[in-house]
């Protein structure tokens, strides 16, 4: 037995993982520079709040980058393609990703303001592009068992991209002025380019459809049919593929019903805000990336289907330890192990689900199919959370904790179900 945890356990030892680790810092990095570092340069300059408020716009991309990932799966781009379709498309990402995050670095946000925000959302353009092939070079350079591993390095990476572009940057405004901040954080696109160039190409077969420069006029109809309609219709020919799509908008119910009410539950509670931030940072932080490490050699130890199972479990039940938090109220020991316990938890469902959503994906559409996937499955973070502060309002914190462990059971019944119906792909 310890002989098969230990093998298991082997799978991080990959060169691969080293290369996941730093493409998860360079997906990372940009998203506090379009958001809450560039709020505080903003309001540094001068910018008005109700200006502030409407830079957030800018992040819309990445909430719809599904709109043009079939141009990722099936288009050529000149020159960078050279290197391979995903390297291609990485490197365009990264290249745009560093000239954009320049450019607002050189920029003015008290005498440009429209300008930085239209850098602004090109660099988030250029941001969740590389999301959008970075999620595909991971799924086709991993099998499946692997896919639990590479998804707790990529997070890994991403939380220290966060961590660059968050406390980091706050740390050098401190000592530089915000333009030589943004010009430093820049940089961080380097890790992606130079890990790029280092790497291989994934090898997946041409696929049928695959557009070359020459061709894009005269091939927009078959275009159409091979890269927009050709995922949809390959996804629907899987077995209970309904059921697939109910149970990914199901799964993370538990965890997601809370994150809107998590924050003013604790401030009930009587923590200050500094409680709470230097207590998620550093507990919260550290118990995603151990959860995600441990949901990575579940998967590679005992599959995807079962690591689905005992995490969606163990994510539902994580919920009680708020209920004990409510009993309790103000007690900072306490609260670590609550936020600690939540994140743990939540960090190895991730493992576990995310390799699910890679399993899911034809190699022929793997950019289009998983972000479409990954929209579906936020669904139910964006749609029906949003019903968490009606639920509050009517019951007792407690009983709001008790009822969301229940949130889950309806997709660990469907999972129970997919496995049986023999429609699981867990190998």
């Amino acid at each position: 037995m310890p002989n098969k945890w230990i093998n298991a356990l082997k799978v991080y030892a990959d060169s691969r993982m080293i290369k996941m680790l730093l493409l998860g810092f360079s997906s990372g990095f940009p998203y506090l520079l379009v958001f809450g570092t560039l709020n505080l340069w903003l309001k540094d300059a001068g910018v008005s709040l109700a200006a502030i408020g409407l830079f957030s716009l800018v992040k819309v991309p990445y909430s719809f980058k599904w709109l043009w990932s079939p141009l990722v799966d099936r288009v050529y781009l000149p020159l960078f393609c050279k290197l391979g379709r995903r390297r291609g498309w990485a490197l365009f990402a990264q290249v745009g990703l560093f000239i954009s995050l320049w450019g607002m670095a050189i920029t003015n946000p008290e005498i440009n303001p429209y300008n930085m925000a239209l850098l602004a959302f090109l660099t988030v353009l250029s941001s969740a592009t590389q999301d959008i092939v970075l999620d595909a070079y991971r799924i086709e350079s991993f099998n499946n068992r692997e896919q639990g591993a590479a998804v707790a390095v990529f997070v890994l990476g991403y939380r220290s991209g966060v961590i660059f572009s968050g406390a980091g940057a706050l740390f050098m405004a401190a000592m530089m002025t915000w333009g030589d901040v943004y010009k430093v954080m820049s940089l961080g696109a380097l890790v992606g380019i130079i890990t790029i160039l280092l790497s291989k190409e994934p090898q997946h077969k041409k696929s049928e459809g695959i557009i070359e420069n020459k061709n894009v006029l005269l091939r927009l109809k078959d275009f159409v049919k091979t890269a927009v309609y050709s995922p949809f219709a390959d996804f629907m020919h899987r077995s209970n593929w309904g059921w697939i799509l109910v149970f990914i908008f199901l799964y993370r119910m538990s965890d997601a019903y809370i994150a809107p009410m998590a924050y003013p539950f604790y401030d009930d509670m009587g923590f200050s805000k500094i409680e709470i931030a230097s207590i998620i940072k550093v507990y919260g932080v550290l118990a995603t990336i151990i959860g995600t490490f441990v949901g990575g050699v579940l998967v590679s130890k005992w599959g995807i289907m079962r690591s689905l199972l005992w995490c969606g479990v163990l994510q539902a039940l994580s919920n009680l330890v708020f209920v004990w938090q409510a009993q309790v109220g103000y007690n900072v020991y306490v609260l670590m192990v609550t936020i600690s316990v939540e994140n743990v938890s939540g960090g190895m469902g991730t493992a576990a689900f995310v390799a699910y959503l890679s399993s899911l994906c034809n190699t022929e559409y793997t950019a289009t199919q998983y972000a479409l996937l990954s929209s579906f499955m936020s669904l139910a973070r964006d749609v029906l959370a949003a019903t968490s502060g009606l639920l509050v309002a009517t019951v007792s914190w407690s009983m709001f904790f008790v009822l969301t462990t229940f949130m889950t059971l309806p997709a660990l019944l469907i999972l129970l179900y997919l496995a049986k119906q023999k429609s699981f792909k867990s190998s």
